[in-house]
């Protein structure tokens, strides 16, 4: 992974329109066709419409289009490739799930890769968006901004992590992706992969002993009724990518460039800050439920444990050193 190649030119920021995949595309194009796998009622969501909005109002209706939520076009690996070829416009994504199209944005699935929220925010708006936007260009997307998904942290029923020990022998539900079950083992855990709606009673049988994600899915899924711990330990700061289609992208003229972009930027500012309410409120709420939330003001060890992910990650990507330095170095 060149990282001066990543960041020569600086990654397009912009929004597409397109029809179908089969139908020339032009700047007059209409219907644009956001995918979105969250709720109507959700920080991405009012992102996502507020940036819709602005493109219609600042182009006098000639781009319009409609953002569809909850799912309904589509699986997450079918919809980013859908905005591959230009069938659907835009629409955000994890860059969690989108290393299988775009393998460089694996590296913000490192655990301890961001040191908080807001270095990353400093992060992706700067060098390191820069270098996966040029990345995600060179695969047909093009990134407009980047925003929060939240911090994901530790949560179980039996005490609070304070320390990699803390982990040790604790059944923990990840996600399944091997960096995540090699994040556990680190620590000495044990990873248990699972679906994400079997949480909830899993951890009231003690099938796990616990799990880890950001505030919002902790309160929403009530998780906290049955994990009564919840250690702000941070370790993953997975952001999501505003995205267009770069062939929609293409077809539109320079103004109309100039105007997607701000509207992504907007978009971006707007989101971040519905996210910040939301998690206030969602720890708010556990809060009264009666969790016990425990800050880790120094998370030294925990990034130290994480030498063997980030050596068995480097080993299978070593083209990805210098962009792992670039995040990993960073202030």
């Amino acid at each position: 992974m060149n990282i001066r190649k990543l960041l020569g030119g600086g990654a397009a920021v912009a929004v597409a329109v397109t029809m179908t995949a089969l139908t020339p595309i032009t700047a007059e194009a209409k219907d644009w066709r956001g995918w979105n796998i969250h709720v109507e009622d959700y920080p991405v969501s009012h992102g996502m419409e507020a940036f819709m909005a602005e493109v219609n109002e600042k182009t006098d209706g000639a781009l319009a289009g409609e953002v569809f939520h909850a799912g309904v076009l589509g699986s997450q690996p079918d919809a980013i490739e859908q905005v591959r070829l230009g069938i659907i416009d835009f629409g955000v994504f994890s860059l969690g799930p989108m290393g299988q199209a775009v393998p460089a944005t694996n590296v913000v699935s490192l655990p301890f890769i961001f040191k908080s929220v807001p270095q990353m925010y400093d992060l992706m708006d700067g060098a390191g968006g820069e270098a996966l936007g040029k990345a995600l260009e060179e695969k047909g997307i093009v990134a407009l901004g980047y925003y929060d998904a939240g911090a994901r942290s530790f949560y179980n029923s039996i005490k609070p992590v304070n320390t990699p020990d803390d982990v040790v022998g604790m059944k923990v539900r990840v996600m399944n992706n091997d960096l995540f079950v090699g994040m556990i083992e680190s620590m000495g855990g044990n990873a248990t992969p699972m679906a994400f709606a079997e949480v909830y009673q899993s951890i009231k049988t003690g099938v796990v002993d616990g799990a880890e994600n950001n505030p919002p899915s902790y309160e929403s899924t009530s998780h906290f009724e049955v994990a009564k711990y919840y250690s702000l330990s941070q370790h993953l700061i997975i952001p999501e990518c505003l995205c267009m289609s770069k062939k929609t992208f293409d077809a539109l003229t320079p103004e109309q460039q100039e105007i997607v972009r701000t509207a992504g930027k907007n978009s971006t500012d707007l989101q971040r800050k519905l996210w910040q309410d939301r998690e206030a409120k969602s720890m708010e709420i556990v809060k009264a439920g009666g969790v016990e939330v425990n800050e880790i003001a120094d998370k030294s060890a925990f990034q130290a444990a994480m030498a063997p992910v980030y050596e068995s990650f480097l080993a299978d990507n070593p083209d990805m050193q210098e962009l792992v330095d670039l995040f990993r170095n960073a202030d």
